[in-house]
């Protein structure tokens, strides 16, 4: 994408890794790339694997899926627990005002809120395929910290773009 100049890389500031940003180009395709992304969702998510789910994409999505306005104080801390990953299956979201950062190592904070369950379920929430309370309920979501943080994590953790779109075999039903 990088030599069809549809992104431009540039060094993240005092880490390893690289961003990249669309470029007027990139940014015409984004309505294909949406429709795309709803066809995907309404016919293939029930065909999805357990070794379709990809973890670091995942994190890379609630980075950015992250209402800051609606967490308290100046700094939480968020721990991922997934019980079905191998390597770094433990994560830490550290939000200070609007900067969000993702972590593999533990960042030596106290964790505001942790959430122990599979990396299909996390994707699963995400999509809308089920409720973080249905979740709870079916133990597949082990949810721990402060009230405040606990009992609204669908307002903090914005729902995925697609989330919502009824896959077809629902619609084939109704029909």
């Amino acid at each position: 994408m990088e030599e069809d100049e549809l992104v431009i890389r540039k060094r993240i500031q005092g880490q390893k890794g690289f961003e990249y940003f669309p470029t007027e180009a990139c940014k015409e395709l984004f309505p294909v790339m949406e429709q795309i992304g709803v066809w995907g969702m309404r016919w293939l998510r029930n065909k999805m694997q357990e070794d379709d789910f990809d973890l670091q994409l995942l994190m890379l999505h609630l980075e950015h899926s992250i209402q800051t306005d609606q967490l308290v104080g100046k700094e939480t801390v968020i721990r991922f627990n997934f019980t079905d990953v191998q390597d770094y299956p433990h994560w830490w979201l550290v939000v200070e005002g609007d900067a969000i950062d993702v972590c593999v190592h533990d960042p030596g904070k106290e964790v505001d809120v942790h959430l122990t369950l599979r990396l299909r379920t996390m994707c699963e929430l995400l999509i809308g395929d089920i409720t973080y309370k249905k979740a709870i309920a079916d133990k597949k979501l082990v949810l721990v910290g402060h009230s405040s943080l606990t009992r609204n994590v669908e307002r903090w953790i914005k729902p995925g773009m697609f989330a919502g779109i009824a896959p077809a075999n629902q619609i084939l039903k109704s029909a």
